[in-house]
């Protein structure tokens, strides 16, 4: 897995974290600081930094409170790949959003996940090849 790297971030998340950075620079101001470019995201009140296990202890609670028993911070790192996928999102770029090394990688863990990729490679040949070919009655045979 790649250790750093960037990717793009969804609106939604944007906005999330713009939201945490004006509850931290409230907090800050109640202690006469100011917040930098440099402090961390997730942070103590005096700046300190958490400890990693600290995130996923507050995943569990809150996923807890929400009936989710069982499900681990990791877990929405699958789903997030999982449902890209489903959404046609190239698997090389799914494959650089989560760090892995090789392509290989990603589609042999996530290739469940899409079934019919075959057929739809198929269909989207043979739209190409023989365009002319009615495929309503076909598709419909099983």
């Amino acid at each position: 897995m790649k250790g750093r790297r960037t990717i793009a971030l969804t609106p939604s998340s944007i906005q999330v974290l713009k939201e945490h950075l004006e509850n931290q620079i409230a907090t800050q101001k109640l202690y006469g600081r100011t917040v930098n470019d440099s402090d961390l995201v997730f942070s103590h009140d005096d700046k300190s930094p958490m400890l990693p296990d600290t995130v996923s202890q507050a995943w569990h609670r809150l996923a807890s409170q929400a009936g989710l028993k069982g499900i681990r911070l990791h877990d929405c790192r699958h789903t997030h790949a999982s449902l890209l996928l489903k959404q046609g999102v190239h698997p090389k770029i799914v494959q650089e959003r989560l760090g892995h090394a090789s392509l290989a990688t990603t589609l042999d863990i996530y290739s469940h996940v899409v079934p019919g990729l075959q057929e739809a490679a198929a269909i989207k040949f043979d739209e190409i090849a023989a365009p002319n070919v009615n495929r309503g009655d076909i598709m419909a045979t099983p």
